[in-house]
């Protein structure tokens, strides 16, 4: 499959272009998980919708695994700073078209599960088998330095709250809104962003 054009990528387009990866890729397998990677997505911006988050969460949380998706990007993507990780790769995907209340969350939610579990004594329990695994090969909990730093982040309660949402997300046949619900938010968060020009 040839990807995208991204430099064809626009404000007017960017949400459709994000529909039409949940709407083709969405059914696959979320590493392990017992959902897709649509429902968990899904998933995880209805819990934000639920807790009246705000238009910016919901995005968040809604795109915070979209770069499990990288080959939807340039072929040069390498050559374009987007890194193979998925939440490197969500980041520089969405950092034209989103601020960085959202991209933050994308970019730090693997390592605020790192995060949690320096800090938080009970959070390593919560992980489901499949985020074990993976926080094995993420670079296990953070260590000194690396804690202060992230804890320095200006948007480290939202990338906190976004990472205990993407580890509720994964409720084996849990009835959510679809994309296209979203997409409605998507498109304010991005006008918001962008202003009117």
């Amino acid at each position: 499959m040839t990807a995208p054009d991204f430099t064809a990528l626009n404000r007017g387009n960017i949400v459709d272009f994000l529909g039409d990866i949940f709407k083709r890729r969405g059914a696959e397998a979320y590493l392990g998980e017992d959902v897709t990677m649509s429902q968990h997505m899904l998933q995880g911006a209805q819990l934000a919708e639920e807790a009246d988050a705000g238009d910016i969460l919901v995005a968040a949380a809604l795109l915070h695994d979209i770069g499990h998706f990288t080959n939807e990007f340039p072929d040069d993507a390498q050559d374009r700073g987007i890194d193979a990780k998925h939440e490197h790769a969500g980041e520089a995907v969405l950092q034209a078209f989103f601020p960085p209340a959202v991209t933050d969350c994308v970019r730090y939610h693997v390592d605020a599960k790192r995060y949690l579990c320096a800090t938080d004594a009970g959070y390593f329990g919560q992980l489901s088998a499949a985020s074990v695994q993976t926080l094995a090969l993420q670079g296990g909990p953070m260590k000194g330095a690396e804690v202060s730093k992230f804890a320095q982040n200006p948007h480290v309660a939202d990338i906190l709250q976004v990472r205990r949402w993407d580890d509720q997300g994964k409720v084996a046949g849990l009835k959510t809104p679809d994309f296209d619900h979203y997409a409605p938010v998507l498109q304010r968060v991005v006008d918001g962003y962008l202003g009117s020009n």
